[in-house]
């Protein structure tokens, strides 16, 4: 995913008190201080633990120092994935001189917290160095295969999964490769390439495709599948497909499930990866409660397949979402809102979790 859109500003005391308080029945936690037992017992995290899924976020390390936040990622979830530490601008800026500080800070909370870290990504057409946009076929090929070795070999042994590959395919009705700098200097190869580098790299990791638009079937998912089909009868090492699920309100597909299922009959893990559903704002009460009949559909979908791993959100509060600045006018997409209240789509998905393998 691309950067997401900061607000700027903190709750101030008064206000951050009045929102743990109102969320201690939903497992926020009472007051500033640890959450209780009795909270923690029924949070998505223990739901999750407890049926062997995972139930993720995308961290930005500099927001762990606001409490709320804090105390929701603590509590609420199993897996964490970077939201943007371990791409490629922030680990290698310059060729050859990689910089883990904010990547290992992500992967140091994750650790401290018992939670699975999954790496985010290892090759992506956007947030790229320009040194690494401005070389030429053969030298860019090396570079991506000393990358992949340089950044998941760091983290060998911490990371459950990788996207190896982060939107390759292009948008519309094609069914074509996008056309990225990788596409048109290394040619289809590129794919595979990342792939087997990747496997080298840390064998024990499990190696995902991720893309978006590709929830329902279509063209594009269908040129992911495709590839998966030819890599496993290939032996390319691929594990795992992640959709993105960047959803509008109302637009769920109505084959989401079909689609994961296909995905899982090749073999292989799905996964939603950095699922959000927005809406215009400011939200309407009509609209909160469509995204979390929305949120419940994605989540009955997952769960319904046996080889979905597990639902991640792209972030955790509406206040640090990526949307408003990329969508102006629309928002509202998570499940905790500006001011750490959980939403309706917070209590539509939690009792799914109770209800799984009943």
């Amino acid at each position: 995913m691309r950067n997401p859109h900061h607000r700027a500003g903190r709750l101030r005391s008064a206000l951050l008190a009045a929102v743990l308080l109102a969320g201690t029945a939903l497992a926020v936690g009472l007051g500033v201080g640890r959450p209780d037992h009795a909270a923690a017992a029924t949070s998505l995290k223990s739901l999750a633990d407890a049926k062997g899924r995972d139930i993720g976020f995308a961290l930005d390390p500099g927001r762990l120092s606001e409490t709320a936040y804090r105390q929701i990622a603590d509590t609420e979830f199993n897996l964490v994935v970077a939201e943007n530490a371990m791409k490629w601008d922030a680990t290698e800026p310059s060729p050859g001189q990689f910089t883990f500080g904010q990547g290992d800070a992500v992967a140091s909370y994750a650790a401290g917290g018992g939670k699975k870290l999954y790496g985010h990504t290892l090759v992506w057409h956007s947030q790229l160095p320009n040194w690494v946009s401005n070389l030429p076929g053969p030298d860019l090929l090396q570079a991506m295969r000393s990358h992949i070795t340089g950044v998941a070999g760091h983290y060998r042994g911490k990371v459950v999964a990788w996207d190896v590959v982060n939107e390759a395919f292009a948008d519309g009705g094609s069914g074509g490769r996008r056309d990225s700098v990788f596409q048109q200097r290394i040619g289809d190869r590129w794919i595979e390439e990342a792939f087997r580098a990747a496997r080298a790299a840390d064998p024990a990791a499990k190696l995902c495709i991720n893309d978006y638009s590709t929830d329902g079937v279509n063209a594009k998912s269908t040129a992911i599948w495709n590839l998966v089909r030819d890599f496993k009868a290939r032996g390319v090492p691929i594990d795992c497909v992640g959709l993105q699920a960047h959803l509008i309100v109302g637009q769920v597909p109505g084959d989401l499930q079909a689609n994961l299922q296909r995905f899982a009959d090749l073999g292989v893990d799905v996964r939603i990866t950095e699922l959000d559903i927005r809406m215009p704002t400011p939200p309407s009460a009509a609209n909160l409660a469509a995204q979390a009949a929305d949120y419940k559909r994605v989540v009955t979908a997952c769960l319904a397949v046996s080889r979905c791993a597990g639902v991640t959100t792209w972030g955790i509060t509406d206040r640090y979402s990526w949307i408003p600045g990329v969508f102006p006018g629309q928002g509202a997409a998570l499940i905790w809102d500006d001011n750490y209240q959980p939403k309706p789509a917070y209590q539509a998905v939690k009792p799914l979790f109770h209800e799984l393998g009943r």
